[in-house]
C-alpha cells in the first residue's frame, strides 16, 4: 500500500519545464489512426499509468478488453510507468509532443503543467452532466485559474488511529476531532500516562501535515497573485498553537528533526496515543506491533473550525497534442465513471472520487464480523463530504513549506516571536 501513502508528495519540477510552455501549440504526430483493408479506421488512445502493475494488470486488461467491445475502431494501449519515473517521463514527452493520450497524474504536478498549456481543456468539451458525476471539491483540485484541466480518479485520505488502552488510561472517552480537543488531551494525556498524544513532523521536505493544519484552522496561504495570504490573525493563531504545544513539552521533541516515519515508530512501540495515517496503515501495525494493533480503533481525521478533510488525489489529464482527443476524452470518462471507480476502488482498496459510488453499501454499511480494516474504510469515506486537496495548485509549493516551516521551527525554540516569525516567512515567500 506504499503508494497509496506517496499520493502528492512529488518533488519539484525540473529544468525541463523550461522547454514546455508552448506545448499546445505543438502539431500533433498523426500516428493514431490506421486503415483496415474495408476501409474503415482504427484509432489508438495511448494511456499511461503510475505503477499499477502488476497488482491491477488483470483489473485493466478487462476494463479495457470492455471499452474496446463497446467502442469498435478504438483500441488502448496501455503503459505502466514506475512511480518514480513518472515525472521524468511526463515532462519529457509533453516537451517533445509524444505525449501519450490519456496519462494518470495528480492535481499538483498536472497544475504546474496545465500552466504550461500542456493539458486539453475540460470546461466546454465535457459536458455539465459529465461534470457532475464527480464529487464538486474534488473536481476543483483540478481546475487552475478557473479552467478545468483533469478528471478526477480515485482518492485516499488519512483517519486517526488511536489506542484506545492510551486514552482509557487518560480517561478520554472519545478522541479528539478538532485542533482544540487535541490540545486539551495532549495535555491530559502527558499528566496522566507521561505518553505522548500524537507526533507530527515540522521537517521541511517531509510531510505536509502542518501546512494543511494551517488551512484547516482558517489560513488562506497564498492570494490570487500567489502573495502570502498567512501574515492574518488565523495565521498568527495557527502558528501560535503549534509554538505553544511545543514549548509546553506536548510534543516530542524531534517533530523538529525526525519526519512522518518517526511518528509511526512511535505509535507502534506504544509511545504515541494516535497517528495520522492512512487506513491501510492498520494492516501494518497488525504485522510490526499486534498487541497495539488489538487495541488500535480508528476515528475522523483531526480539524479545524472549517471542519475540512484534507484528502490526496489521483486524476487523469488528456494532453493538449493528442490527435485523438474525443477518442481521448471518452476513454478517460469511461476510466473514472461511476461503476469503473467503484470497481477499482474495491480492487484497490481506495476510494472513489463519484458521488454514486461512494453512496454504495461498501463504503456505507458495516459487514457483519467487520474487521478494524472495514470500520476504517468507512470512517474515511464518511469524510468525503467536508474532503479536499487543501494545497491549493501552484508552483514551488515545496518552497513554500519550507518558508513556513523553518520560520516556525524558529518561533517553536524561542529564537523569533510568532509576529516576526510570520512576518520574515511573508517576506521570503513574497521575495522568492
Amino acid at each position: 500500500m506504499g503508494r497509496w501513502q506517496q499520493l502528492g508528495q512529488w518533488a519539484g519540477l525540473g529544468v525541463i519545464m523550461v522547454g514546455i510552455s508552448s506545448c499546445g501549440q505543438s502539431p500533433p504526430a498523426d500516428n493514431s489512426a490506421a486503415t483496415n483493408t474495408d476501409g474503415s479506421q482504427t484509432q489508438e488512445v495511448e494511456f499511461w499509468t503510475m505503477q499499477l502493475q502488476p497488482d491491477f494488470t488483470d483489473y485493466f486488461n478487462t476494463l479495457i478488453a470492455e471499452y474496446e467491445a463497446e467502442n469498435p475502431g478504438t483500441t488502448v494501449r496501455w503503459v505502466d510507468v514506475p512511480w518514480g519515473d513518472m515525472q521524468s517521463k511526463i515532462l519529457t514527452a509533453v516537451s517533445a509532443g509524444t505525449a501519450p493520450d490519456v496519462v494518470n497524474l495528480n492535481p499538483d504536478f498536472a497544475s504546474q503543467l496545465a500552466s504550461r498549456n500542456a493539458w486539453m481543456p475540460l470546461d466546454g468539451t465535457a459536458a455539465d452532466a459529465e461534470k457532475s458525476v464527480y464529487l464538486p471539491k474534488i473536481w476543483q483540485a483540478n481546475t487552475l485559474n478557473n479552467e478545468s484541466f483533469g478528471l478526477p480518479w480515485y482518492l485516499t485520505t488519512n483517519v486517526t488511529i488511536y489506542n484506545q488502552d492510551l486514552l482509557d488510561q487518560a480517561g478520554i472517552e472519545t478522541p479528539p476531532r478538532t485542533f482544540e480537543e487535541l490540545a486539551i488531551a495532549a495535555k491530559t494525556i502527558k499528566d496522566t500516562t507521561g505518553k505522548y498524544a500524537f507526533f507530527i513532523t515540522f521537517v521541511a521536505d517531509d510531510a505536509a501535515d502542518v501546512l494543511q493544519s494551517l488551512v484547516k484552522m482558517g489560513v488562506t496561504l497564498v492570494d490570487g497573485d500567489g502573495n502570502a495570504a498567512f501574515n492574518t490573525p488565523e495565521g498568527k493563531a495557527a502558528f501560535q498553537y503549534w509554538v505553544d504545544l511545543y514549548q509546553a513539552e506536548l510534543l516530542p521533541r524531534d517533530v523538529l528533526t525526525q519526519g512522518h516515519r518517526r511518528g509511526v515508530e512511535l505509535y507502534q512501540a506504544g509511545e504515541t496515543a494516535m497517528v495520522s495515517s492512512s487506513p491501510y496503515f492498520l494492516d501494518t501495525i497488525a504485522k510490526n506491533a499486534p498487541s497495539i494493533a488489538a487495541v488500535s480503533a480508528t476515528s475522523a481525521q483531526i480539524t479545524g473550525d472549517t471542519g475540512a478533510i484534507n484528502v490526496a488525489a489521483m486524476n487523469v489529464v488528456i494532453p493538449q497534442a493528442t490527435d485523438v482527443p474525443d477518442a481521448a476524452l471518452d476513454f478517460a470518462l469511461y476510466l473514472t465513471n461511476d461503476a469503473n471507480q467503484l470497481s477499482f476502488a474495491k480492487a484497490a482498496n481506495v476510494l472513489p472520487s463519484t458521488q454514486a459510488a461512494l453512496t454504495d453499501p461498501y463504503f456505507t454499511t458495516e459487514p457483519d464480523e467487520a474487521t478494524p480494516g472495514d470500520r476504517a474504510r468507512l470512517v474515511s469515506a464518511a469524510q468525503m463530504d467536508e474532503g479536499q486537496v487543501l494545497i491549493p495548485a501552484m508552483e514551488d509549493v515545496k518552497l513554500l513549506q519550507k518558508i513556513i516551516y523553518e520560520n516556525l521551527q524558529g518561533a517553536m525554540l524561542g529564537q523569533q516571536t510568532v509576529e516576526e516569525a510570520i512576518a520574515s516567512a511573508e517576506q521570503q515567500w513574497n521575495q522568492r
